[in-house]
């Protein structure tokens, strides 16, 4: 109890002194508790999803636009015939698409069109063609490219059946790695990867605001807060304190992850490196997370709020962990589709805009998206904490002892 002469300003913190006291406590306590320790282990068991997640990265891949071939042989003659045999043979065998180039651009600008999306370019001529690109799609068109090119020459030069299998022309690959379909390819695994693993993280480490709330409910330790500081500032700190903890783990994995690679370079194939460079996305990665982390981590304190036994935060959290689950899928979906309408709704979808602009980062070297994505994310993050810490405040003032009975808690008339 304060003393009475004491001055109400002196006996009695700000909000944010007080959410800081609180969160340095909880801090503290998480930190130095053996459960943490053992808490540090669990992602170990997580390797085994993270394999999963280089083969959903892929899969993902694989979901975007198919490249393109740019016909770009020497006669126009050719080309025009070139592009009437795909027509007629699409329907048979599968083929990739294709762009007739009649503006004299070269194999490099081809290559390097972001809206052609052409994962390689075919000139010479049908006789003797020559198709430059990136390996993988060269490789996978070369023996569909050349009865292409057979069809075509047959056509135009009125050879018989029978001998245009004797005609078929060896094509001659020039694999380039430089090529806009091979690096949208790889930055859209490198994309999925990523919120996967922020997907994962904010699951693991969400989940600790629930336990620590309830067990602090059942000590009445939350009652004692109540008595002394705003509920707000209570919220605040708990949601506070469990982001700088879950950093912490962050920083720990990390470090693990970086040794182990180090150590292992020498046999390991490094990630493709995201459109705005490893450092900046590392950073960006760090913000959505803690961003994506407020979000639902001020849902799961306002569930374990309302949850008087453990029993009770298992059954509200699961609506809120359904709801995550469906939010990386549309986060998903919008990755496999950049620019649809899709990607636009989860961007602007709070919980889903973390995930999706974290991938764009991957995708894309545009930084303003990110600007704005980020205004707009702690715009509803402060908004979420407030209807959050009102709803704190109320439920957990009501799971107090009845004291005189439920009417302690009824309105009082006006």
């Amino acid at each position: 109890m304060s003393t009475p002469s004491m001055p109400a300003s002196a006996g009695r913190l700000s909000l944010l002194q007080a959410a800081f006291v609180v969160a340095r406590r909880d801090f503290l306590a998480i930190l130095l508790s053996k459960a943490f320790i053992f808490f540090l282990l669990g992602p170990l068991l997580f390797v085994g999803i993270s394999v999963s997640a280089g083969s959903l990265a892929n899969r993902a891949a694989e979901s975007v636009t198919p490249p393109r071939m740019a016909v770009a042989l020497s006669d126009a003659g050719e080309r025009a015939a070139l592009a009437r045999s795909h027509a007629k043979l699409a329907d048979l065998i599968t083929l990739p698409p294709i762009e007739t180039i009649e503006d004299g651009r070269t194999i490099d600008e081809l290559l390097i069109d972001q809206e052609g999306n052409f994962g390689g370019v075919l000139s010479g001529t049908l006789a003797e063609p020559e198709l430059t690109g990136a390996g993988a799609n060269i490789t996978g068109w070369s023996g569909e490219v050349a009865l292409l090119a057979a069809e075509a020459a047959e056509a135009m030069g009125g050879s018989s059946a029978g001998n245009a299998a004797d005609q078929v022309p060896e094509i001659t690959l020039s694999p380039r790695d430089n090529s806009v379909a091979a690096e949208r390819r790889s930055n859209t695994a490198t994309a999925t990867a990523s919120i996967t693993m922020l997907f994962l993280l904010s699951m693991l480490l969400a989940g600790m605001v629930l336990s620590n709330l309830v067990e602090e409910k059942g000590n009445k330790i939350i009652e004692i807060l109540a008595a002394s500081i705003p509920m707000d500032a209570v919220f605040l700190g708990k949601l506070f304190a469990m982001l700088a903890v879950s950093f912490v783990g962050i920083a720990l994995w990390g470090t693990v992850g970086l040794t182990l690679a180090a150590v292992g370079a020498g046999d390991m194939t490094l990630p493709t490196p995201p459109a705005i460079g490893w450092p900046l996305f590392a950073l960006l990665f760090l913000v959505y997370f803690a961003l994506a982390y407020l979000l639902i981590g001020s849902i799961f304190l306002t569930v374990g709020a309302m949850a008087p036994t453990v029993r009770d935060v298992q059954t509200l959290s699961l609506p809120s962990t359904i709801l995550q689950v469906l939010i990386f899928f549309l986060a998903s979906f919008a990755v496999a589709d950049p620019g649809s309408t899709v990607e636009r709704i989860a961007m602007i979808v709070p919980m889903s805009s973390p995930y999706v602009m974290l991938a764009r980062g991957a995708m894309f070297d545009t930084l303003w998206w990110h600007v704005a994505g980020i205004a707009w994310q702690l715009l509803w993050v402060a908004i979420f904490v407030k209807v959050g810490s009102t709803l704190f405040r109320r439920k957990v003032m009501q799971s107090g002892p009845s004291g005189g009975g439920k009417s302690l808690f009824r309105r009082k008339p006006a």
